[in-house]
Formats: structure tokens, C-alpha cells, sequence
């Protein structure tokens, strides 16, 4: 056992040393083992150190021990006899805290006098573990140190990490709180900022490599992140990786990294060794990458799949997660091999033997059980398969037990079948399990109805072929296809049977001569294999049934048997009507996904006989359309027609349904969604194996570019669209029967067999040419079929074609070469490849983004890339933790790139705070929440990243005016909202230019008149009428315009807006080293603006006007505008009630939503007061005019616009009252833009403030930092941060 390493002073009295090296000694205790004495062995957990004056009881001489390394090292021999006895019986005497272990390892340096206790052990085969492991795994990483002093640092933690992670697994099970787990967890959350809801799965000691040197520390492993803490010699790493970022995960072993796990990211390469299982954390590495692959790849998948439970009552020290997530791919591995329905669990297994008739053998193997299945898979990998669905089931009972067949299990079918388990280990408690999985069948079960009959006897009728036959040349009423859809659904005759035999007929094979004859022998050795081994589900699979699939099913099985290998069987009669309700319900339904399937028909298979007349397309119709209802994620995707048309020329619609089902969603997953994603990975691995089984041909593919050309229209179509229809469909056989290994082993095949003429093509034309011409002439010379001319034959054929090739002689030849390949190196395969390229997609969806920003926003295409990142990684965060966010439920991949990704107000406020260059201290949020109202147009209280992008840019790029624009647009309606200022209700009708064209446009045609035009586009709003595409083509029009906004389009601003606005740069100023020249420059202008206000208020105002009508209210045009804030359409519209003016005093201490900034551009015309800017002297000729007090340059202080604090001509107030006393604002007074950006420019300190250049770069970086260093080392040791 290890121990908690403890200082020994004299390391060799009462001890033999047996092992060195040169850090550590393996040492026996005197008395035990070679030297004799004592038999029985005391256990103990640390070494016995004498007293120097005891020494003279032992006889003993010094020498020096030569290790291994040439180094000599100090040691003691002492004679063994008395001595032996003597230690032996102080052992066996002294009390039991004193005893030792018979062995023990020691740590020491070479120049260093003081050992350490690391390990002890009572028996050699125990100790001899421990120092394997050591010479394994520490050796090579010591012998990089230079430091003694941290040779000896580094071991105690090693040992402390070791000896921690032992107690946590082997905590003993009960009730007991796993204290140790929950430490762990909370510890993560604090030590690297993450909330509550990011729950720890497992955690790991182990060692990361800085550079050449490791770092001892734990690897915690979350649902969405890797981080890893470690704190040694006073240094301190901290590393946190999200999943969603890893690109590589691999376990390797080089000279420099022993076994270890590489984790890469697009910018960092880490390596992380020293695991004391690293098989297990490399497998749970896997399966959390995998899960945020799934996140990436299909969100709504991901959501359903994210919520993992956990037990109310944890009975182990480990994360429930962990061993939720250790079931889930138990089941994903049971589904796969028994291509069982993906809502199926494993419920359990054990290990048996299954009594096999037909050799008259015990075959040893487990039996899994889930709640409707049993099966059986033997060791031996091709021995036998067995899968009995309990639905067959009618007996279940126990046999004698015998010295021969010890606990034996017979299980009864329908069918009349038998099998027999035995060498159960618990079979009370399996029977115990079966029974009650059985008792719960019949609620499962559809009563009373077709279906119902079809559910309990099709099974049935499938293991005798003469009942076989009968139900499938006659459409059966009992089908829910021929009963009910062909008079309900459809005018068309719906195929109840393979459209093969419509189209083809049933001639005798005796016609067809050496062929016929042929295809009846087929026949003749499948009836003698059901015969054997049954028919049907519960068949016995063997290699025996895999030489015959190999050999041809014959056209009249092929149906039959493609359901059953694939699984679809399974699925069709337990939903029994499940397929005539989709089509019924996607009938007359319109969706991208249905006009693209009508582009398709006549493209499917057009050669055929039954796909040139309407009962085939209308077939092939129905399937696909109902498909696309049932999986809208995947809707249609091309390839999925020319696969349909094949499955339907041997079975019914319903069959044909259930196919592509099992197609679609277990054996190619992934293949038919809008990115192809799961033929890129299967494409992935065909070029890995092209390098291992071709090398010489591997660079000259990759050179010419052909492998993603060919393997695409290879894998998704099964090369049913690039051979000959009789020849590929043998491939589709052995498909259903072997998976996605048949097809890489066929490609493999063809490339070898063109090896020399692919080596001497010039360019990807001619390598294409040549494989188009090979596939073309591949043949079946078995076939029956009628021949059907291949059209790309046709277009491909030359003067002088190259020789046939038999599909069978094919298949053989890709068993023989490549057959080696396994469909579990396969998974892990797709698991790697899976990594690549969904990054790769996702690089490829930051690229289009980032092109679509308009090219003058300012930043670079860098800096776009790293704001992608960040709002990339804001949004994925609400997935992570966002519980009923928008956000988190309203992403879609099927969305144009820039719309995929979308953030709230309040991850906006969190990008702002930390990104934006106008801190304001704790009026941040306010600015924020400002910001983000301005920047979203459509008010869904979400943005995307170009509106992301165009606030942003509006703070950092520009000159002083357009950055001015830009703050003073934060402080005019939409961003300044009702809650911060009520008066702004005057102005509720003026939109940005940048928040909305569209509404814009609408201003426009409002201002004509057109009341008309107006309620068409209410009506349009709500979705009541068709689009105007005028209107669209007008808007087009206008955003192709350049548009040039002058300083004159802005609207004015009333006294609370600029009461706001003063306030905001007041905040503004607070961290900038300038700050007292800053606030004496704002405090000059403020005043000045307040006096230009008063003046221009007598002029602004017509004679007669109420004095309450605020001068922004002329400024708008009187229609209230249809596409303004909700909010904002709840306020009182008279301007003139006392009542609605009532609430209009702006306290600035409200704290209102957040979110960003806005690039330029006002929409509302400024057409109120003729005389907007005044001269000084006008100025001051009418500033005595004013009714109210003029704000002093010193009544503007920063401390006067305190949060409790309302600036009303020089007044503090408190919060506004329903009814207004005293003084009020000045819903008169009025300020532009012109005049706060002259004013402005009079200060020279203010102009410098805005135009310095601020650099994001640094602030992206702080944002998005992954690795954090905390320590006090010099320059040199930082520089080996990136690791």
C-alpha cells in the first residue's frame, strides 16, 4: 500500500536492501522472507527507526551498493541469524502500532542522508507492483529535474495524489455522505469560477507537462470542461478547456511523455501522464468530448440528452454522472451490436452458456437483458448472436440442475423454439428480472386492433416460408398500409408488396437457365439454414449465416432479410399504424423539406420500369415525405431518394419506412443531416486506412484530392449511384448484415485494385475517369433481374472498356485484405474523426460570419475571429447552465451561420463589462442594457454577432464624432427605456437608421399618409397576410445605398436624456488617469449645454403652447409607429396630461437592463426648431430669460450625481412621486447633437479622451484566457506558461 511519506533517519537498521535505482530502494524487513524467520507476517503502515545505541545489538558492516545506473549508494549488511530472530520477535512482541510490513520502499537523492517511506507491503507479489510502477512511470520524469530539494517535492505529491484517489475509490459503501467527492466539487467551482449548475463528474491525480517539466495537480472533468490545478514549489497552474474547443483527444506513449493523454485545442497542446488508471479517465475523456460534439452538431438532440440524473441518496465516493454516463455507453454499445431500437436500456448482464443445436455445443458468452429484449453474444466473436424479443416469449422456467448443465434456463417461443442458458451465476434473480419485464409487455402492446394481430403473428409467420409466402404475395388486410391508407390517404394504389415483383413478374425460374438455376440453389441453402437455425428474429446468426450473405440472398428473401439484419423489424411491429399516421398527417403539409423532394423523384433510379410510372414516385413520395415529418432535424437530404427507391423494390411502403429509419438514425448516423457530418467522418477514417493499408497510394490521393470526391457519392448512396443496380445491391446485403465495415472494406478494395493507374494520373479528372470506368464494369453475373442500363456507365463508357469485374469476386477479395478491420476500432475511429470535423465545420461557419461583417466596421479579420470565439462561447454557456433561456432553446443548425448563435441582455452585459472601453463602474449595466436595446432590431431580446459587432465597433473605431454619435444614440429611445426616463415618451417614435431599416421605411411611407400601407404592414407583422416582395425589393434597394448620415439627422435631446448622458460620462471618467481634468472639462460643458438649453427653449416653443408639450414631441411625426417596444406602447400618448408627465423625472439611480452599443446612423429627421444651434452670444443674451435655476459649474460634480440623486435645475430628489411638487424638469428644454459636439471640441481634454486608440486585442484575450497563471517566478518561468 502507499503511504503518506514519512522522514527516516537511519533507513538500513533491521532492514535487507533487495532493489535500488536512483531515487528509490526496495527494502525486506530482517527476519522475513530469504533470511527466514517468521512465519506470520504483521501488517503496518510505516518503518521502525532504532536508536542509534541500539546499533551495537546487530552485527554489521558498511559497503557500498552498485545500482543499476553505475552510482554507488551507501547501504548496510547485517548477518542474518540472531539478528533475524531478534527483529522478528520485536515485530511479533510490540504492540500492534509498532509492528511493520515485511516490505517497504524508501525515497532518497543521492547527495541527500534523509529517506522517505513511499510504500510497504506483506507480500513480495504486492511491493513488487508498487515498484514497477515507479521505475514505470516516475523514473524518466526524475531524471529531468536539476534540483534535488524538487526531485523529493515532486515525489511526495505524486505519493499524496496516489494515496488520496485510492481512499476515494475504495470508500466504503453505505450511507455515508461522500464528503471527499463533494469537497472535490465545490473546490472546482471555487478554484476556477464555475456556477453551480457545472456539476464535476470525476477528478484525477495526475501530472501536467510545462514544457519539459510536469506539474503534479488534479485533473477535474465536468460535464463541459477539463480544468486542471496545481500548485508546486510555490507555482501555480490553473488550466480550463472546454469541450467544446478539444480538436484532438488521444492516448499516447513517447520517449519524452510516458503513457499519457494528449489534449489539443485550436490554440494549445497539453499533455497530461502519471494517471494511476488512465484507461478509465481516457474513456470518460471520450464520452464528455463526445457529448459536446452532440451540442455542437444537433443542440436539440444535446438538450434532451444533458440532463443527467442523479441520485437522491449517492452510495459511493464517486460522481453519479459518472456512472450514468458508464451506462450510457453500455447501452449505445448493446444497441449497436444487436441493432436493437435507440430507447432501448440495458437493464443488465451476466456471463452463461448457450446450448446450440445445431453443432450440439455449449457456447460460453453473456446474456444481456433490457426491458424488452434478450440476448446472447458469445466470446467467440463470430460463434453466435441471438436475440429473443419478449414479445416471442411464452415460457420461462427453470431446469435441474446437473454436474453437467449447472443452472440451466429454457426459454420458450412462439415459433416453437427453445433455448437453453445454463451456467447462470443468479438465476433466481434473472428469472425474477424476465418475469416482471414480461408481465409489463401487454400494456406495451396496441389491443384489439389490426395492428395488434399483425404484432403477435407476422413474427410468427415469418419463421415458415410457405406462410412467408403467402403474406407477401397478397397484400395483407391486416397491414395498416393495405387496410387503411390506400382508400384514406391516397388516390394512388399504395405498394403493399416490393415493387420488384409489380414490375417484374413472377417468371418461372426454369426460363432463366444457368441464372435461374443458381438463384434456386440460393434459396434451397437459406431454407436449410432456417431450417437449422431458425427463421426470423430469434434466428441463431453464425458465420455460416454471414457465408451465405456473402454468397447472395436471393431477390425472394432479400426484403425479409434486410429487416430483420438491420433491425427494422423490431421497430415496424411494435408500432403497428405508426407509418400510416405520418403519411396521413404529412400529406398536403409544404416545407423545404417536400419541395425538395419533389425536385428529386425523377431522379430516382429513372431507368427503372418502377419509377417511370406514378406508383412508384407516389410511393417513394410517401416514404420520404413521412420520414422528413418524423425527423424534421434531418428533414431531406439527397442520396436519401436513390437509397428509398432501392429499399422499396423489395418491401412495402411500411417496410421500406422502417429501413430508412434504421439507416437514417442507427446505422449511419449522422449521414443525412443538412452538413453530411457522418459521411466526413466515415471519409476520415477511409483516408486513415487508406495510409495504414496503402501507404504508397495514400499521398498521391490526398495530392490529386480524389478521396473527398469519391467517398461521399460512395458512402451515402452505398454505391447504389456509382455501380450497376444488380451488383450494388450485393453490397447493400452484406451492409445490413456487417454495418459501415463492408462499404470501407469495398472502397479499400477498389482502390487497391486501380493502384497502378490511380499512381500515374495527372490531375483529379483522370484518377475520377479511371474509377468511374472500374465501377461501371463491375457485374453480377448471378443476377436475375432483368439488366437496367446505368446511366453513368453510359456517360463514361470508351472505345475499348476495361474488363468486367464480379461483384462477388470483389467482395471476396476486400474480405481477404482488409478483412482485419473491427467495428469496435471503427467507433473509436469516428470518435476521432468526429472531433475533426465537426471543428472543421465550425471553423468553416466562423469564416462565412466573419465575411459577412461589412468590410468598414474597422476591426480586423483577426480581431472578428477572436469576437467570435467569445460570443461563440457566451452563447454555448446558456446551453451549459441557462435553464429557460432563449438562448438556450432557440438555436437551430439549420439556420444561416450567423443566426446559429445568439446571446441575451444579460450574457450581452457580460461581454460588455469585459470588452467594452467605456468602463463605467457600476453604471456598466446601465450602458449595457442601453446598448443591447439599441442593437436589437427585431425586439425577440436577442442579437446576433453582427449586431454584436456593430456596437462594438461603434466604441472602438471612428473619430471623435462618430464616437459621440454613438454615446449620445445610448441616451435617445429605443436604448434609453421608459424606466430611466419616462419623459422619454415624447421621443418613442424615432428609431436608428442602424436598429432598423425596415422601420425606417415604414416611417417614411407613414409620413405620406399611407394609413392604408400601414395596416397591411400590421397585418404582415402578425403573419395575417402574404409578404409585399415590393417592399422587400425597396428595402434591398435601400441597404445596397450608401448612406451618409449627417450630424442633422439625430433627433434632439430633452433634459432627462442629458441629465442621463452627464451622468454617464461622469462614470466614464472615474478609472482614466486624466480623471480631474476630465471632470472639471465635463462640468464646463455640461454647464454650458444647460444654459444653450434654457436659451434655445424660447425659441423652440410657438407662441401659445402648452408649457408641459415637450420639444421633442414636434420633432416626431404624429402616427404612432406599429413596430415600436411593447413597453413603450403601454405609456399614456398625451404629452399634454399632467398626470403622464407626472412620472417623468429621471432618477438616476435605477439601474435599467443590459446590453451594447450600435454603429451609427439615425432614422428620425430633425425638423423641430429652425434655430438649433446657437451662438455664444445669443447665448448669453437670453440666459437670464430662463424660468429655471442655471445648473453652476460646480453644482455638476461627480458626487451631485450620486445614485440617490435627480439633477433638476440644480435640485436634488429623491425617487418620483405619482403627482409632481415643487420644481419639475423642463419637458421645454432641448439640446442637439451639433451642440454637444461643439462644445465638447472646446475642451481639449475630453477630445483626447475619445479619440486614443484602445486596443481589444487585450481585452479578448483576458476574456477568452484558458490558462491562468498565478505565481511569483521570474520571466523566464512565465514564458512556459502556453505549455
Amino acid at each position: 500500500m502507499w503511504l503518506g511519506p514519512e522522514e527516516v533517519l537511519v533507513a538500513n537498521a533491521l532492514w535487507v536492501t533487495e532493489r535500488a535505482n536512483p531515487f528509490f530502494v526496495l527494502q525486506r524487513r530482517r527476519g522475513h522472507g530469504k533470511g527466514g524467520g517468521l512465519t506470520e507476517v504483521p501488517r503496518a503502515a510505516a518503518g521502525l527507526s532504532l536508536h542509534p545505541s541500539s546499533r551495537s545489538l546487530l552485527g554489521h558492516f558498511s559497503c557500498f551498493l552498485v545500482t543499476w545506473s553505475g552510482r554507488r549508494r551507501p547501504c548496510l549488511i547485517t548477518r542474518v541469524g540472531c539478528s533475524g530472530l531478534l527483529v522478528g520477535t520485536l515485530d511479533v512482541v510490540l504492540d500492534s502500532s509498532a509492528r511493520v510490513a515485511p516490505y517497504r520502499i524508501l525515497h532518497q537523492t543521492q547527495d541527500s542522508q534523509v529517506y522517505w517511506t513511499v510504500a510497504c507491503g506483506s507480500s513480495r507479489r504486492e511491493i513488487t507492483k508498487h515498484w514497477e510502477w515507479l521505475e514505470n512511470n516516475l523514473l524518466q520524469t526524475l531524471s529531468i529535474f536539476d534540483n534535488e530539494e524538487d526531485i523529493t517535492t515532486f515525489v511526495k505529491g505524486k505519493i499524496h495524489g496516489i494515496i488520496a484517489e485510492e481512499n476515494k475509490n475504495l470508500q466504503p459503501q453505505g450511507d455515508e455522505d461522500p464528503g471527499k467527492f463533494k469537497e472535490a466539487e465545490l473546490k472546482m467551482r471555487k478554484q476556477f469560477g464555475m456556477p453551480e449548475g457545472e456539476k464535476l463528474v470525476n477528478y484525477y491525480s495526475c501530472s501536467y507537462w510545462k514544457g519539459r517539466v510536469p506539474r503534479q495537480g488534479w485533473l477535474y472533468l465536468s460535464v463541459n470542461h477539463l480544468c486542471f490545478y496545481s500548485f508546486l514549489l510555490g507555482k501555480e497552474v490553473s488550466l480550463v478547456v472546454q469541450w467544446v474547443d478539444v480538436t484532438r483527444l488521444e492516448k499516447n506513449a513517447t520517449l519524452l511523455f510516458p503513457e499519457s493523454i494528449r489534449v489539443d485545442t485550436r490554440d494549445q497542446e497539453l499533455f497530461f501522464s502519471m494517471f494511476l488508471n488512465i484507461g478509465e479517465t481516457f474513456k470518460l475523456m471520450e464520452q464528455l468530448a463526445n457529448l459536446a460534439m452532440r451540442q455542437l452538431l444537433d443542440s436539440e438532440g444535446f438538450l434532451e440528452e444533458k440532463a443527467l440524473p442523479r441520485p437522491t441518496r449517492p452510495h459511493r465516493n464517486i460522481s453519479a454522472l459518472k456512472r450514468d454516463l458508464d451506462a450510457r455507453a453500455k447501452n449505445e454499445c448493446y444497441r449497436a451490436t444487436f441493432r436493437l431500437p435507440r430507447d432501448e436500456r440495458l437493464d443488465g448482464h451476466t456471463g452463461c452458456t448457450l446450448w446450440t443445436p445445431f453443432n450440439k455445443l455449449h457456447i460460453p458468452g453473456q446474456m444481456f437483458i433490457s426491458s424488452n429484449y434478450i440476448c446472447f453474444a458469445s466470446k467467440e466473436e463470430d460463434a453466435c448472436h441471438l436475440i429473443i424479443p419478449l414479445r416471442e416469449v411464452t415460457i420461462v422456467e427453470k431446469a435441474d440442475s446437473s454436474s453437467v448443465l449447472p443452472s440451466p434456463l429454457s426459454i420458450s417461443t412462439k415459433s416453437k423454439m427453445t433455448f437453453l442458458f445454463a451456467n447462470l451465476k443468479d438465476r433466481d434473480f434473472l428469472v425474477q428480472r424476465i418475469s416482471d419485464f414480461l408481465q409489463k409487455m401487454p400494456s406495451k402492446q396496441p389491443g384489439g386492433s389490426s395492428g395488434g394481430r399483425k404484432a403477435s403473428t407476422t413474427d410468427a409467420a415469418l419463421e415458415h416460408p410457405l406462410a412467408l409466402a403467402e403474406a407477401t404475395d397478397q397484400p395483407s388486410p391486416t397491414t395498416p398500409l393495405g387496410g387503411r391508407q390506400g382508400s384514406s390517404v391516397q388516390e394512388a394504389p399504395t405498394a403493399s408488396q416490393g415493387l420488384l415483383k409489380l414490375f417484374q413478374g413472377n417468371s418461372p425460374m426454369e426460363d432463366l437457365g444457368a441464372k435461374g438455376a443458381k438463384e434456386k440453389m440460393k434459396e434451397e441453402s437459406w431454407d436449410i439454414h432456417f431450417f437449422e437455425y431458425g427463421r426470423g428474429v430469434c434466428m441463431y446468426r453464425t458465420a455460416k449465416t454471414r457465408e451465405l450473405v456473402l454468397k447472395g440472398i436471393p431477390e425472394s428473401l432479400r426484403g425479409e432479410l434486410w429487416l430483420l439484419f438491420s433491425g427494422a423489424w423490431n421497430e415496424m411491429v411494435t408500432h403497428p399504424g405508426y407509418y400510416a399516421e405520418l403519411v396521413e398527417k404529412s400529406m398536403g403539409k409544404y416545407s423545404l423539406a417536400t419541395e425538395e423532394i419533389e425536385r428529386d423523384l425523377h431522379r430516382s433510379m429513372p431507368e427503372h420500369p418502377a419509377f417511370q410510372n406514378e406508383l412508384g414516385i407516389a410511393a417513394l413520395r410517401r416514404v420520404l415525405t413521412a420520414y422528413a415529418f418524423r425527423n424534421p432535424t434531418i428533414g431531406y437530404c439527397q442520396a436519401m431518394n436513390i437509397v428509398t427507391s432501392v429499399l422499396l423494390l423489395y418491401g412495402s411502403e411500411e417496410e421500406a419506412f422502417w429501413l430508412l429509419v434504421a439507416l437514417c438514425e442507427r446505422m449511419l448516423p449522422d449521414y443525412y443531416n443538412t452538413r453530411v457530418v457522418g459521411a466526413l467522418v466515415d471519409q476520415g477514417i477511409f483516408e486513415e486506412l487508406t495510409r495504414d493499408f496503402l501507404p504508397q497510394l495514400s499521398e498521391k490521393m490526398q495530392d490529386l484530392g480524389v478521396i473527398s470526391s469519391i467517398s461521399l457519392s460512395w458512402f451515402l448512396t452505398l454505391f447504389l449511384s456509382v455501380m450497376p443496380f444488380e451488383s450494388a445491391v450485393v453490397i447493400v446485403d452484406c451492409f445490413f448484415y456487417e454495418g459501415i465495415k463492408v462499404i470501407l472494406q469495398v472502397a479499400l478494395a477498389i482502390l487497391d485494385a486501380n493502384m497502378e493507374q490511380l499512381l500515374g494520373c495527372g490531375d483529379e479528372g483522370e484518377a475520377m475517369t479511371v474509377l468511374g470506368r472500374y465501377l461501371d464494369n463491375v457485374v453480377n453475373k448471378q443476377s436475375v433481374s432483368p439488366p437496367i442500363p446505368h446511366l453513368h456507365a453510359l456517360l463514361t463508357s470508351g472505345d475499348d472498356p476495361p474488363a468486367e469485374v464480379d461483384i462477388f469476386d470483389l467482395l471476396k477479395v476486400s474480405y481477404e485484405k482488409f478483412s482485419s478491420l473491427r467495428a469496435d476500432d471503427i467507433e473509436q475511429m469516428r470518435f476521432k474523426q468526429r472531433l475533426k470535423v465537426i471543428q472543421s465545420l465550425e471553423d468553416t461557419a466562423k469564416r462565412s460570419v466573419v465575411r459577412a461583417i461589412p468590410g468598414d466596421i474597422g476591426f480586423s479579420i483577426e480581431e472578428l475571429e477572436d469576437l467570435y470565439m467569445v460570443f461563440k462561447a457566451k452563447h454555448l454557456a446558456s446551453q451549459y447552465w441557462g435553464g429557460s433561456r432563449p438562448t438556450a432553446v432557440r438555436r437551430d443548425p439549420s439556420l444561416p451561420y450567423l443566426e446559429q448563435y445568439r446571446i441575451d441582455a444579460s450574457q450581452f452585459r457580460e461581454l460588455f463589462t469585459s470588452l467594452t472601453p467605456w468602463a463605467c463602474g457600476a453604471h456598466t449595466p446601465v450602458l449595457a442594457g442601453r446598448m443591447f436595446r439599441l442593437l436589437d432590431e427585431n425586439r425577440d431580446s436577442l442579437i446576433n454577432f453582427k449586431e454584436f459587432v456593430m456596437g462594438m465597433s461603434g466604441m472602438y473605431h471612428g473619430d471623435l464624432t462618430d464616437k459621440l454619435k454613438a454615446l449620445y444614440k445610448l441616451h435617445l429611445p429605443p436604448a434609453l427605456s421608459p424606466e430611466e426616463a419616462e419623459s422619454a415618451l415624447e421621443a418613442t417614435h424615432y428609431f436608428t437608421e442602424d436598429s432598423s431599416s425596415e422601420e425606417t421605411l415604414r416611417q417614411e411611407e407613414q409620413e405620406r399618409g399611407g394609413n392604408e400601407d400601414s395596416q397591411e404592414k400590421r397585418g404582415e407583422e402578425k403573419g395575417t397576410s402574404p409578404p409585399d416582395y415590393r417592399h422587400y425589393l425597396r428595402l434591398w434597394a435601400k441597404e445596397k445605398e450608401v448612406q451618409k448620415e449627417t450630424i442633422k439627422d439625430l433627433p434632439k435631446m430633452n433634459q432627462e436624456q442629458f441629465i442621463e448622458l452627464c451622468k454617464t460620462l461622469y462614470n466614464m471618467f472615474s478609472e482614466d488617469p486624466m480623471e480631474q481634468a476630465l471632470y472639471h472639462a465635463i462640468a464646463t460643458v455640461a454647464s454650458l449645454l444647460l444654459r444653450i438649453g434654457e436659451v434655445g427653449k424660447k425659441f423652440s416653443a410657438p407662441p401659445g403652447r402648452k408649457p408641459r408639450a415637450g420639444a421633442a414631441e414636434e420633432d416626431e411625426p404624429p402616427a404612432p409607429d406599429p413596430t415600436q417596444d411593447p413597453a413603450l406602447e403601454l405609456q399614456p400618448p398625451a404629452a399634454g396630461d399632467p398626470q403622464a408627465k407626472a412620472g417623468g423625472d429621471t432618477h438616476l439611480g435605477k439601474a435599467p437592463q443590459e446590453t451594447q452599443v450600435v454603429g451609427d446612423a439615425g432614422s428620425g429627421e430633425g425638423r423641430g426648431s429652425p434655430s438649433q444651434l446657437l451662438s455664444d452670444d445669443e447665448t448669453k443674451d437670453d440666459m437670464s430669460m430662463s424660468s429655471y435655476s442655471v445648473v453652476s459649474t460646480g453644482s455638476l460634480q461627480c458626487e451631485d450625481l450620486a445614485d440617490d440623486t435627480v439633477l433638476v435645475g440644480a435640485e436634488a430628489r429623491g425617487p418620483p412621486a405619482p403627482t409632481r411638487g415643487g420644481g419639475t424638469v423642463d419637458t421645454d428644454w432641448c439640446i442637439s447633437f451639433e451642440q454637444i459636439l461643439a462644445s465638447i471640441l472646446t475642451e481639449s481634454v475630453l477630445v483626447n479622451f475619445f479619440e486614443k486608440r484602445v486596443d481589444i486585442g487585450l481585452k479578448i484575450k483576458d476574456q477568452k484566457k484558458v490558462e491562468r497563471q498565478f505565481s511569483t517566478s521570474s520571466d523566464l518561468e512565465q514564458s512556459g506558461v502556453s505549455g
